[in-house]
């Protein structure tokens, strides 16, 4: 995808030395969830960064997702949760099921253009464009980028969906996680452009075939364009949520 957004104040030819990089982009957020911070290289979120979250049926995307969302509030975020899958009652029984007690904003709109719109008015009436945001989407493949009047979707608009919700990041310094589906073979669907757009990627599967980890999520790096990547992570699931069993990091 061509890229959108442009950083139109440094002229073409200049110097990388004497390229400035905006103070907010060096605030990284930790977002209190030690192994998704861990996972994208041990210092948190960079400002701008969009994730791509993938994983298997079954593995846990939603609670690890809303779980995300409760800790990053506790540290001092502004959340946006928003299902277009799940009905928002169904969030809410999850939400009680892991005993959350921060609580975020939740939506289920599945209209790129407006919910990007809503954010905006959400940062707004918080008062502090500054604060630290997060979009979660859950998920892309059931957003519509708005190119048809009718609402009509097709197989590009998936991609079209995160080039909107990427260009909203890099313009306003905010993150975005958008889970994304997969077949039964646990491969994405829709276009590889969908993991060139951006920053990084994680995955969540089950393991099948280590007899002493079967059964324990497993939550890898496979892109990070702001950290390390090859993180692997085996967790333990149950009703409450998510325990870190044992890590293995690339060298």
């Amino acid at each position: 995808m061509k890229l959108k957004v442009r950083n139109d104040d440094i002229v073409f030819g200049t110097n990388i030395l004497k390229v400035r990089v905006p103070k907010a982009l060096r605030n990284k957020f930790k977002s209190g969830l030690d192994f998704v911070d861990c996972a994208l290289g041990g210092e948190g979120f960079t400002p701008s960064q969009v994730l791509l979250f993938t994983g298997t049926p079954g593995a846990g995307k939603t609670t690890m997702m809303l779980t995300l969302a409760d800790q990053i509030t506790k540290n001092g975020g502004l959340v946006v949760f928003n299902t277009a899958e799940e009905s928002l009652y169904q969030v809410k029984l999850i939400a009680e099921r892991l005993n959350l007690k921060s609580g975020f904003a939740v939506g289920q709109e599945t209209h790129v253009p407006t919910l990007l719109e809503g954010c905006d008015q959400l940062r707004a009436k918080r008062g502090n464009k500054n604060k630290p945001f997060f979009l979660i989407v859950d998920s892309l493949q059931c957003m519509d980028d708005g190119k048809y009047k009718d609402g009509g979707v097709n197989s590009q608009s998936a991609t079209r969906a995160l080039q909107l919700i990427t260009d909203y990041c890099k313009e306003e310094f905010t993150n975005a996680i958008v889970i994304g589906q997969v077949n039964k073979e646990g491969k994405m669907s829709g276009s590889n452009k969908l993991k060139h757009m951006v920053d990084a990627m994680i995955t969540l599967s089950v393991e099948e075939k280590d007899p002493d980890l079967r059964g324990c999520r497993v939550l890898q790096t496979v892109k990070n364009r702001f950290g390390g990547c090859g993180h692997t992570f085996f967790l333990a699931l149950n009703g409450r949520g998510f325990t870190e069993v044992a890590r293995v990091s690339a060298a």
